[in-house]
């Protein structure tokens, strides 16, 4: 607090001048009294005028400093925020049926595995398996530029390669994302256009709802603000997959165009949406048995939606439709089937989700998420290939400290294929997560 009292710093000084004066011809002892008060008037000024604050000391040029994001840092020498994290996650799964051997799907939901027919009874059952294969590392940079902010974000899992549970499970390193921006330009691997992850469900199963688009890969994207949003414009890497008569699947990388992607999203206070739409070039190539030569034109289109419900409940919703969806519905779908006169048919497909997040108390909450996709098949098609899937997911998640989730989750799925067989699959799963 400042006093009311204080003298100006001149009639200080001056008043210790006529104090020198007058000790010099007294005596020459109170000499260093009176330098001592000239240095208490020296003081006085140099608050009066803030100069009693000491400089900052310079920073080491060899210090890791503090980044301009959120636990981040800066490397020596450098004006990039760098930024390191990812989650390590246990899941225990217990399955019935089993849900195809020697594949990834009794580590996670995936709805083309699920056995059919004689074989959905000849799999094994009560089959337990733990994993930790969905922990994640990611890396993350932001640098200032006159184009504005440069960003780059890389993403890897251990779903890759899988290694032997006999001494050690030594999955391999599979990347999830790798991309870059600068303003509004985006290139690299991520998450499709076609899609909207703000709006899946929070799942303790990796593979999630069997009815959302969902697929990461190569493109170049432009997006764009606007008042209350944002719209994105893509290409990305095309891949035509096509059901032969026999039922197998054929993949002849004939792709020439980009599957050119779309998406507009709205931030409103009646909670966040989107619609995605998707043009591709439906292509194969074939000299072989059968012959097949041709190319087609195929779309779809979505809308997504996140709505605010009581307290911190939300619902979330998708639903798709058109004859473009295919390889974008987790693999589920063929993206076009080729029929006994080896022509290219592209079905029409459809695929919907919707859930509901309650919170009990502010660390506890339950997600209850249904979802189904299907195929409208020419007369002809295989009878082995994929007509329609169901699922759902109902769980309780409990979070004892901000970076940590433990969880129980019941999952139900079946599949249809052409022909009319059908299985089911019921399964449990804990999880233990801990993020960093």
């Amino acid at each position: 607090m400042q006093s009311s009292q204080r003298f100006p710093a001149a009639a200080v000084a001056c008043a210790a001048l006529s104090w020198v004066t007058f000790a010099q011809a007294q005596s020459a002892p109170l000499q260093a009294q009176v330098d001592a008060l000239i240095e208490k008037v020296a003081e006085l000024e140099r608050k009066q005028h803030g100069a009693d604050v000491p400089p900052s000391a310079a920073v080491p040029s060899n210090a890791v400093t503090g980044g301009a994001t959120k636990g981040s840092f800066k490397l020596p020498g450098s004006n990039t925020s760098v930024t390191l994290g990812g989650y390590v996650k246990l899941d225990a799964i217990f399955t019935n049926p089993s849900a195809g051997v020697g594949s990834t799907a009794d580590q996670e939901l995936e709805a083309p595995n699920i056995p059919v027919g004689a074989n959905a009874k000849s799999g094994e059952r009560n089959q337990l398996k733990f994993h930790a294969r969905q922990s994640r590392l990611f890396g993350a940079t932001a640098t200032p530029t006159p184009w504005g902010e440069l960003t780059t974000y890389v993403e890897g899992d251990f779903f890759g390669t899988a290694g032997t549970e006999t001494v050690s499970n030594s999955n391999g390193l599979r990347l999830r994302h790798a991309y870059g921006t600068l303003g509004g330009l985006l290139a690299g691997q991520t998450w499709t256009t076609f899609s909207d992850p703000a709006t899946y469900p929070e799942t303790l199963d990796f593979g999630g709802p069997v009815g959302v688009v969902f697929a990461r890969q190569a493109q170049v994207r432009w997006t764009q603000a606007f008042s209350g949003g944002r719209w994105s414009l893509a290409l990305e890497n095309p891949e035509t997959v096509a059901s032969l008569p026999s039922g197998a699947s054929f993949r002849g990388d004939d792709d020439r165009l980009p599957d050119f992607a779309a998406n507009v999203h709205f931030d409103t206070s009646f909670g966040k949406y989107s619609i995605a739409g998707i043009a591709r070039q439906l292509r194969v190539d074939s000299p072989s048995s059968p012959a097949v030569r041709e190319q087609k034109l195929a779309t779809a289109f979505g809308v997504n939606g996140v709505i605010p419900s009581f307290g911190k409940d939300d619902l979330r919703f998708s639903a798709y439709a058109g004859n473009g969806i295919g390889r974008y519905s987790i693999g589920f779908l063929s993206d076009a089937l080729v029929d006994a006169d080896s022509h290219l048919v592209a079905p029409t497909q459809w695929l919907a989700m919707a859930a509901y997040r309650h919170y009990w108390t502010a660390n506890l909450r339950s997600t209850l998420a249904l979802s189904g996709v299907g195929v409208s098949n020419p007369a002809g098609a295989a009878s082995g290939v994929n007509k329609s899937s169901e699922s759902a997911h109902l769980n309780v998640i409990w979070s004892p400290t901000p970076q940590s989730n433990v969880g129980l989750e019941y999952i139900f799925a079946r599949r249809e294929v052409q022909g009319g067989d059908s299985g089911n699959l019921n399964r449990v799963q804990a999880s233990a997560q801990y993020f960093f």
